[in-house]
């Protein structure tokens, strides 16, 4: 699932030829046939057939590499393409969207060449197309990986630079400082509804026309398009958060195309989550890792000063929010735009020294340290443009990916009950999603996620506490994806496994991706190493 600050709103990747040969168009013909007949037995005969016909065309296509336009920030030997799909699956002569790709080729020799590995990094609304900067960066953890791989990334439907969508303008959605989350009175509650519900209306007003083929299943035929258009027969695949729902839906949808996939930080994929209860789940894992947090800070109060007990920092907090909710600091930083910054913290490990050194600035007296961390940059027109367009993408595909509750009675009962334990995110993810019970375009039934034919093991990696993903997901999917592992970092809780330095887990995924075996049971790693100040 996507990082919800709402500073950002958006807690998040030489080579195939412009033509593929003969037998890989074989190759790719041949499959469509498998992946057509698992889409019909979920009911989507046109879509597996509209699918199938985007896929040929796109392999005798491919892709017309080039260097990445400057304005994209990704520098040479990065190349950047196009891959033209349909809107509408049933419809595969209809309106067709653009999606952009990117790629670097393996760093290895052309005999250690095991393919292109395809990444996403969460949302709903998170761009890829930074992936391949992981080998121009010279990024330890993917060396061996990126000798046998290319690595490819893309900006899914809606996103970035494939047909964009947007709600609102994006100078008006960055102003701040925005309403507390948290109401005081049913009058607080009837204005966060109004604001859902005019936000609703502003993206059907401003993309009305892509609302109702902005989901999940549409987004995992996309990749399959693009799998085509690589010349890969079938797909290798890294998802993150959301990334790890993706994948999960395309390895329902289209079990043989899959080679190797490692899903890293699990949205739980069962019908009864998605999306509205494991939202709810999440205010309860973000509760719990807010405390650990706190536990780190009270720990390390030689060096920060808030506290050497949880209830004190606690303490600290409650204060700052009660003056940014009396008066904005710096006129700009409220309670909103604190939660905002705050919730790095429970998101990521990292985060953990950054916040307590502004939160413990702050508590000296230097107000400009939170200032210049929670409030958003007016003038970053592109990156505001960015977080209102993820912002966009994350609720166009989480409202039209399954049915919500339209019943306010429901919404205010729950958050209610949940935000008497949970208080720190629960109001503030509810008006996030509470656009999706007035939502305008039709909203679907959740695929039902399983082993289909033919789907290899696949490597599930999960931290035991992850705020974002909660762990109940990777059991979830785990129980479903027969014979896949999965390997606990038990006792952590950042979210993102893959990206962080453990040997226990970057040997398997490495051994995994390079060799395609996987362990002869489930694997318990300990956790790596807390941050110090």
């Amino acid at each position: 699932m996507r990082d919800k600050r709402p500073k950002r709103r958006t807690a998040a990747l030489g080579s195939a030829g412009a033509l593929v040969t003969a037998t890989l168009i074989s190759g790719v013909l041949a499959a469509p046939t498998a992946s057509a007949s698992a889409e019909s037995r979920h009911g989507e005969g046109r879509e597996a057939r509209g699918v199938a016909i985007a896929a040929d065309r796109a392999a005798r296509t491919g892709i017309d590499w080039q260097d990445c336009p400057p304005d994209w920030g990704l520098e040479k030997p990065i190349q950047c393409g196009y891959v033209t799909v349909p809107l509408d699956y049933a419809e595969p002569y209809g309106k067709q969207i653009r999606i952009a790709v990117d790629r670097i080729g393996n760093t290895g020799t052309k005999e250690e060449r095991q393919g292109a590995l395809v990444y996403n990094p969460g949302g709903p609304g998170g761009s890829g197309l930074r992936f391949p900067r992981r080998v121009t960066t010279a990024n330890p953890l993917w060396a061996k990986t990126a000798e046998a791989y290319d690595f490819v990334g893309f900006d899914p439907r809606g996103v970035g630079k494939s047909a964009p969508i947007s709600c609102v303008d994006p100078q008006e959605f960055v102003k701040a400082p925005k309403p507390d989350p948290v109401p005081d009175s049913e009058a607080d509650k009837r204005a966060q509804r109004k604001l859902a519900r005019e936000y609703a209306e502003g993206c059907q007003e401003r993309s009305g026309a892509m609302l109702p083929h902005m989901t999940t299943p549409n987004t995992a035929r996309d990749l399959d398009v693009v799998r085509a258009a690589l010349g890969e027969r079938k797909l290798n695949f890294l998802g993150v958060s959301y990334g790890t729902y993706l994948g999960a839906v395309y390895g329902t949808l289209f079990p043989g195309h899959v080679r190797r996939m490692v899903v890293d930080s699990v949205v739980d994929p069962s019908r009864e989550k998605i999306w509205y209860q494991a939202n709810l789940d999440q205010d309860v894992a973000f509760e719990t890792r807010w405390r650990h947090w706190q536990d780190w800070v009270a720990q390390n109060d030689a060096t920060f000063h808030l506290g050497d007990t949880r209830a004190e920092v606690q303490a600290e907090w409650l204060e700052l929010r009660a003056t940014a909710k009396k008066e904005p600091i710096g006129g700009v930083v409220g309670p909103a735009e604190l939660v905002g910054f705050f919730q790095s913290a429970p998101y990521y490990d990292s985060s953990w020294v950054p916040v307590a050194t502004v939160f413990s600035a702050y508590v000296a007296g230097d107000t400009q340290a939170l200032v210049d961390a929670a409030a958003p940059d007016l003038s970053d027109t592109a990156g505001n443009a960015a977080s209102e367009n993820g912002n966009a993408v994350y609720t166009a595909v989480e409202c039209a990916d399954a049915k919500w509750p339209t019943s306010w009675r429901k919404w205010d009962r729950d958050n209610t009950r949940l935000h008497r334990d949970h208080p720190f995110l629960t109001w503030s993810n509810a008006w996030l999603n509470l656009p999706c019970a007035t939502w305008p375009a039709k909203q679907n039934t959740p695929l039902d996620v399983r082993t289909g034919k033919g789907l290899p093991p696949v490597l599930i990696v999960q931290s035991e506490r992850d705020a974002a993903t909660p762990y109940g997901g990777a059991v979830e999917l785990h129980q479903r994806f027969k014979g896949s592992r999965l390997i606990t970092e038990k006792g952590a809780g950042s979210h993102g496994v893959t990206g962080l330095v453990n040997p226990c887990v970057n040997d398997r995924v490495d051994a995994y991706l390079l060799t395609g075996k996987v362990d002869t049971r489930d694997v318990t790693c300990r956790p790596h190493a807390l941050p110090k100040p």
